[in-house]
């Protein structure tokens, strides 16, 4: 009996950079990288969208920042619960500021290494 292998997807920092591995249900694993730097202009950036909310291309093209680097910010506040996303749109998840939440969870994560 064959078993059905399961998307799985992991986070960690190192060298100052939020690394999301990826082991997808079919296919190569796969890892991509986001710098500390990127990754607080797009918790910033998301501050600033407020309740009208944003997408990945807005933030991409707003902050002109590399594509592949804001996805693995957002999938990681999406991980951690920082934002949701509704209809297509995200948004941020508490009346919170979500930069002080993301680098929060960022470094909770780096102190796990």
């Amino acid at each position: 009996m064959a078993t059905q292998h399961q998307r799985s997807e992991t986070f960690e920092v190192l060298d100052g950079h939020l690394v999301r591995k990826v082991v997808p249900r079919t296919g190569e694993p796969y890892l991509h990288r986001c710098s500390v730097t990127t990754f607080e202009q797009v918790a910033h950036a998301i501050d600033e969208a407020g309740d009208g909310g944003f997408t990945l291309e807005t933030i991409v093209a707003g902050e002109e920042l590399p594509f592949t680097q804001v996805a693995v910010a957002l999938a990681f506040l999406k991980e951690r619960g920082i934002i949701d996303t509704r209809f297509r749109r995200n948004y941020a998840a508490t009346n919170t500021c979500v930069h002080l939440d993301a680098m929060t969870e960022y470094h909770a994560l780096e102190a796990e290494a």
